[in-house]
């Protein structure tokens, strides 16, 4: 199995590489990158959930240590914070999901 963070790796350096030959003016076609060529969009999807738990748990951990006096303050709220953008993104994700499989259910036979 991929690792979870390549996926999002291999995502983000497409995406960088679609900008660049924008930029230029060139065209690019969908999966002329080699970054992404084995993983399927199943795999990036769970990359992306196992990586929003893992932000979430480092969340708590430092949440708790700052409790306990034991963490950097700018630590814990930045790690607060991007478990919370985390949580976000997943929730727009899954509501773009649900609208998708509405609509296909909407189309006509």
């Amino acid at each position: 199995m991929a690792n979870p963070t390549q996926g999002i790796s291999n995502a983000l350096a497409a995406y960088a590489d679609a900008a660049r030959a924008a930029t230029r003016g060139e065209r690019t076609e969908i999966g002329a990158s080699d970054a992404g060529a084995k993983d399927t969009f199943a795999d990036l999807v769970k990359g992306a959930m196992h990586q929003s738990v893992d932000n979430g748990k480092a969340g708590e951990s430092l949440s708790i240590d700052a409790v306990r006096d034991e963490a950097d303050l700018h630590k814990v709220i930045s790690a607060v914070a991007e478990a919370e953008l985390t949580l976000e993104t997943v929730v727009a994700v899954r509501d773009k999901v649900i609208d998708a499989y509405k609509e296909i259910l909407r189309m006509p036979m």
